[in-house]
């Protein structure tokens, strides 16, 4: 599945990995948020933090009817107001795709995978 667009120059394919690392990259300069999670929660209840290179893993890109729905698994700041830092996480991603790649984003669903202590 990947966003497609047809011009009078070529054909335009964007994969769901390069909107996942888009998005990845706007949920990275969001305030209290420590970094993405895999999307599986380790054995003992804690959640992997994700490097750079790997944002594609903690998120998830499916198309509906009413757009493109993304699912973001985080790992949130001790400290800060979740609800808050979700709701910006929220808002800030779906600017960033419907700016960059000119497509609908109907839901952007957080899920909140650990809390971390940052020095």
């Amino acid at each position: 599945m990947s966003i497609e667009r047809n011009t009078k120059l070529g054909n335009v394919k964007i994969s769901k990995e390069a909107i996942a690392t888009l998005a990845g990259g706007a949920v990275a300069e969001c305030y209290g948020v420590v970094g993405m999670a895999s999307q599986k929660i380790l054995k003992d209840g804690f959640a992997e933090l994700l490097k750079k290179d790997n944002y594609g893993k903690g998120i998830v890109v499916n198309k509906k009817e009413s757009g493109y729905e993304l699912d973001l698994f985080l790992i949130i700041s001790f400290g800060v107001k979740i609800s808050e830092v979700v709701f910006e996480v929220q808002k800030k991603v779906k600017y960033e795709l419907e700016r960059s790649l000119d497509e609908e984003f109907g839901c952007i669903n957080v899920y909140v995978q650990g809390i971390r202590v940052v020095d």
